[in-house]
C-alpha cells in the first residue's frame, strides 16, 4: 500500500500560516531543498488542498524555464510536470486541467482507492484545512513538520480541531542549517 506523506512548516508555537496565509516567515535553504528532492524521488502523486494547487499551478509550471531558475526550481518544476495531481475541493471541475483529478466528496473512500493503487508515495504538500481534513479520517501515514525558529502569535494552526488521539512514533529529525527542525513521525496503527 502507498503512504500518504504529509509535508509541512510551522512556527514553533504551531502555526503554518500566519493570519492572511502568509508564508513568508518560513526558512528554506539549499539543503532543505536538496532534501525535498530526495522525498519527490519517492512519490509520484501530490495531493494539495484547492487553495494550495491554484498556487502551484500559479508557478511550477513555468519555474523551470525561467532564465534565472534555480536548480530547486527546475528539478520541481520537472518533477511537478509529470507527477499525478489530486485536488481536494468540492468547487472545482477537473475540465481543462491536465494529469490532475479532483476529490470533492466520499473522501476516505477516494484516498484510500489511490492508497490501494500501484505506485509509489503520495505527498500533500502544506494545503492545511485539506490536511485537516485528512487526519480527522485517519488517512495520512506519515508526517514531516519543519519547525521554524519563529514565534508567530496567531495564524491558522497546524492542527486545527483535533478531537481525537493520534500516536505517532518518532522515526528521525534532521536539524537544517537556517536553525529548522524537520520531525519526521509515522501514525500509530492499533493492530
Amino acid at each position: 500500500m502507498r503512504k500518504l506523506i504529509f509535508f509541512m512548516h510551522t512556527s514553533l508555537d504551531g502555526f503554518v500560516a500566519g493570519v492572511n496565509g502568509e508564508l513568508n516567515w518560513a526558512k528554506l535553504d539549499e539543503e532543505m531543498f536538496d532534501f525535498v528532492a530526495t522525498m519527490t524521488a519517492q512519490a509520484d502523486t501530490a495531493l494539495y488542498g484547492r487553495v494550495t494547487y491554484e498556487l502551484m499551478q500559479s508557478y511550477w509550471p513555468t519555474a523551470g524555464n525561467k532564465p534565472n531558475a534555480s536548480k530547486h526550481d527546475k528539478e520541481h518544476s520537472a518533477w511537478y510536470a509529470k507527477v499525478a495531481k489530486v485536488v481536494l475541493s468540492t468547487t472545482m471541475s477537473e475540465e481543462g486541467l491536465e494529469n490532475t483529478t479532483v476529490i470533492g466528496d466520499h473522501l476516505a473512500d477516494n484516498i484510500n482507492s489511490i492508497k490501494n493503487q500501484d505506485g509509489k508515495n503520495i505527498l500533500i504538500f502544506g494545503s492545511p484545512r485539506a490536511s485537516h481534513s485528512l487526519l480527522h479520517l485517519g488517512l495520512i501515514d506519515e508526517f514531516w513538520v519543519f519547525v521554524n525558529p519563529i514565534l508567530l502569535g496567531i495564524g491558522m494552526p497546524l492542527f486545527k480541531g483535533v478531537t481525537e488521539i493520534t500516536k505517532l512514533n518518532l522515526l528521525e529529525s534532521i536539524t537544517f542549517p537556517c536553525g529548522v527542525i524537520a520531525l519526521h513521525y509515522e501514525t500509530k496503527r492499533d493492530k
